[in-house]
């Protein structure tokens, strides 16, 4: 019952800041920016998120996660209109709702598609943020009994998690991993007080900067790898017609909706969740569930719009959780503003509910207000993101390099800085082509060190017995869990193998 309290007693609080004139500003900002950026294909929240870091150093922490946690959920709603209007899905939680959402605007029911796709974000994301507000003071209570043997070990878990699971081969994720543990070791040792991989460069002694690449990642690389594989030629854009939806049409999306929000929101809550897994779970069950089954594939069903774009957004919200909550990110974005947290010397976890709750609670408050102002946003101004998909993709791909120089170099005013940032670009683009994820690169140079400190304190407090990792019953257990996680599938598809010859042996 206090727990509850303490919530209502938060959005209290949150509320009476986030609805100030300035936060709203921030809040509106964040909307159109992300949905801008959702529209167009290629250009995620993750990159927009990127190339906003450098503000961090002049605009006040609640402002600029406001307009972060905007962006982020604007990109959510975005994506929906490129995959229904081009069947060009510019995020990967998008690409189930072009599966329906492209063959109903090729039969006219564009208007409809958008509208069930804004609506089931709306209500998805509501349900997400309410998932925040009272799951994470939760997890935070439980958190807090954690020592830090436990820390290592669910850290071990997110590497593994991240780095082996989502990425095509767990080589290539493990790659990416020792890639940003190894960035993240640079500057002087905090224990020691030694320099660690700097070269004999001063500028390297506080360490290769966070928002520095995570800009060289996700602007500098991605641009370089999309304008690498640009292909000229315009694609066409299906008109969308009527903006509404029929009263048959809100019977047969509420279910959907609310069947999507509660099967997404848990896997954003979960270590390498994803948006991916929610989207197709949801599309095959609105499949078996639907009375108009002779609609999916062919004229477009609306359910295989409504389901999939509700659990792509709730499990967008979830993704905030384990972040604010115990410090994790699971998702490139969530990494991103991980890092923009370092840059004002705060740092998520158990204690950020304790020692900055206006900011937490105003930032959760802002989330409400920012689903409301989508809806507002999204479907009278359909026409301007349409427009936007106009843009001729070099000058696109131009402006994010500007931006990016110009952002990086005013952190710091550094010539090295600059040297990084195109270096560990490049390093980014050759990594897009032969397909290693950048993602665990940020979460690597970002958890790297605290998991190094967690592993230090925990040794210190058992007197160097490493034991101590699996004596204790939760972090012996986390520690199956990534070597589940890591040798799991392999283990599966050779039980497979070895079943399917069994079988093919006694048919013979």
């Amino acid at each position: 019952m206090p727990a509850t309290m303490d919530v209502w007693t938060g959005l209290a609080t949150g509320f009476g800041h986030a609805l100030t004139l300035g936060n709203l500003g921030w809040a509106l900002l964040g909307c159109f920016l992300g949905t801008a950026v959702g529209v167009l294909p290629g250009i995620g929240p993750a990159l927009t998120i990127a190339l906003l870091l450098p503000i961090t150093f002049q605009v006040p922490a609640t402002g600029a996660f406001i307009l972060f946690c905007g962006v982020f959920y604007g990109a959510m709603y975005g994506g929906s209109t490129t995959s229904i209007l081009l069947n060009t899905p510019g995020e990967s939680g998008s690409i189930i709702t072009a599966l329906e959402g492209a063959r109903m605007a090729r039969n006219g029911r564009a208007g409809p598609a958008l509208a069930t796709a804004a609506i089931g974000s709306f209500v998805a994301g509501t349900i997400g943020t309410l998932g925040i507000s009272f799951l994470g003071p939760l997890i935070v209570e439980y958190a807090l009994r954690l020592g830090p043997a436990e820390y290592f070990c669910l850290m071990v878990l997110c590497f593994v998690t991240v780095s082996a699971v989502l990425g095509g081969s767990p080589l290539r994720g493990l790659t990416s991993l020792f890639f940003g543990l190894l960035l993240g070791l640079v500057g002087i040792d905090l224990q020691t007080g030694q320099p660690r991989l700097t070269f004999g460069i001063p500028e390297l002694l506080d360490g290769v900067n966070v928002v520095l690449v995570a800009v060289a990642l996700f602007a500098v690389g991605e641009t370089l790898y999309l304008a690498w594989n640009h292909v000229e030629g315009r694609q066409e854009i299906r008109p969308v017609g009527h903006l509404w939806l029929s009263r048959a049409d809100w019977k047969r999306s509420v279910g959907p909706w609310l069947r999507g929000a509660l099967l997404g929101f848990p896997f954003g809550v979960m270590p390498a969740g994803g948006t991916e897994m929610p989207t197709m779970l949801s599309y095959y069950a609105e499949r078996k569930l639907s009375k108009h089954p002779e609609e999916f594939g062919t004229v477009g069903a609306i359910e295989g719009v409504a389901g999939p774009e509700a659990a792509n957004n709730a499990a967008a919200a979830g993704i905030l959780v384990p972040m604010l909550t115990l410090g994790l990110p699971t998702s490139a974005t969530a990494a991103i503003m991980l890092s923009a947290f370092q840059s004002y010397g705060i740092q998520p976890g158990p204690m950020l509910f304790t020692s900055q709750a206006e900011l937490v609670w105003t930032l959760i408050a802002s989330l409400y207000v920012a689903n409301v102002l989508l809806v507002v946003l999204n479907l009278p101004l359909v026409g301007l993101w349409v427009r936007i998909l106009r843009i001729p993709t070099p000058l696109l791909y131009a402006g994010i390099l500007v931006f990016a120089t110009i952002g990086t170099y005013g952190i710091s005013n550094s010539v090295i800085d600059l040297v990084l940032l195109y270096g560990i670009g490049l390093v980014a683009m050759l990594m897009r082509r032969f397909d290693f994820p950048t993602a665990p690169v940020v979460i690597g140079m970002i958890l790297g060190p605290m998991a190094e400190q967690a592993l230090r304190q925990a040794l210190t407090i058992s007197q160097g017995d490493w034991s101590v990792f699996l004596t204790r019953p939760l972090s012996a257990t986390l520690l199956l869990l990534a070597l589940l996680a890591l040798t799991g599938p392999r283990l599966w598809g050779m039980l497979r193998f070895l079943i399917g010859h069994l079988i093919g042996r006694r048919t013979a």
